[in-house]
């Protein structure tokens, strides 16, 4: 039987999560209650879309259109999340859904189409390997063989927390991590999301999210947000204040946040993405995790260029180096607006 394509729905929304989660490809990213996290966060149309045929879905496709009028109009999979593109059990499906997309970038008059693919895919579209790599580890049931993973210089950070009487908990305290982490992006000149979103994924997401948190006595000095999908743990939004650097907050943090997730029986350990030359990249390098190139493909409208929005771009030098400068609660007004175009 052909394939045919259908609009994710609540009552498909089961059965979309059932698909991904059963396909190799498949990530956090790719999960069905991101299209009301979109929307309801960014307000941004969501063109969530799968196949089906003879009444099992085959195939899906997980896209929204980021559109504004400062960075432009761009149909991703997925924004917001390091990792998308299009699942498919077969290659009709794969083509019914990059057809589909294609159709989308006629109809709504966006400049390209973007696919965040984690692994290398055939494809005609333009190919753009170098703006990212992640970074992905197995980790250990047991602490100390993940503590010994850990390179020398880096252990003794992570052993200095621990020294230091640093302690973790676990919670959903979406309001203690903003704090933290707006302070933390604000320093790296970079707009802030709301604490609205945050609120958003802890209540989509449910158990498959927590924030844990670093207390330096009774004070929190570093927290972040963090996903889980399978056997993965993924740390996603997070930062630490001056006190955590002080008190190798940081470092004991992402420890905790490993260690943890070993004892609930979770095998890999995903620092997320970095562009390379970047203090996150050194940082991750520094864990003893190797970068692995993300292969992002684009589809672009006549006269269209690869939208360009990563911190590295030279025109943004003088923008972000006027955003460190920002009294944090100005930088907490005017961020969330300026980041729901960035995708």
């Amino acid at each position: 039987m052909a394939v045919t394509i259908r609009e994710l729905s609540a009552a498909s929304a089961p059965a979309w999560d059932a698909f991904i989660t059963a396909m190799p490809g498949g990530t956090f990213f790719h999960r069905a209650a991101w299209a009301e996290v979109i929307k309801e966060a960014f307000g941004h149309r969501a063109y969530y879309v799968y196949t089906e045929r003879d009444g099992a879905i085959t195939g899906v496709l997980p896209l929204a259109q980021v559109k504004t009028l400062l960075f432009g109009d761009t149909l991703i999979s997925v924004p917001f999340c390091v990792y998308g593109g299009p699942l498919a059990g077969d290659a009709e499906s794969a083509a019914a859904l990059e057809s589909h997309a294609a159709d989308l970038l006629s109809r709504t008059g966006a400049s390209a189409v973007e696919f965040r693919h984690r692994e290398p895919v055939e494809s005609d579209w333009i190919e753009r390997p170098d703006l990212y790599v992640t970074f992905r580890k197995a980790i250990d049931g047991d602490n100390e063989r993940n503590m010994k993973a850990i390179p020398r210089k880096q252990r003794a950070m992570v052993r200095k927390g621990i020294q230091n009487g640093l302690t973790s908990v676990s919670d959903g305290n979406t309001r203690v991590l903003h704090q933290i982490y707006a302070e933390s992006v604000r320093n790296l000149g970079t707009p802030v999301f709301s604490l609205r979103y945050f609120d958003i994924l802890a209540k989509a997401f449910g158990d498959s999210l927590d924030v844990v948190t670093i207390l330096d006595n009774e004070t929190p000095i570093a927290s972040v947000m963090n996903f889980y999908f399978r056997e993965e743990v993924l740390p996603y939004y997070g930062g630490g204040t001056l006190g955590a650097r002080q008190r190798a907050g940081n470092d004991f943090m992402y420890w905790e946040v490993m260690r943890r997730a070993a004892a609930r029986g979770y095998r890999t350990f995903d620092f997320g993405r970095s562009k390379i030359g970047t203090g996150a990249y050194s940082f991750k390098h520094n864990w003893g995790f190797e970068p692995a190139k993300l292969y992002y493909r684009f589809m672009l409208a006549p006269g269209a260029s690869i939208p360009d929005h990563n911190p590295l771009n030279p025109k943004y030098r003088m923008f972000i180096a006027a955003w460190k400068r920002l009294p944090l609660p100005v930088a907490k007004l005017l961020g969330p607006p300026i980041v729901r175009g960035l995708g």
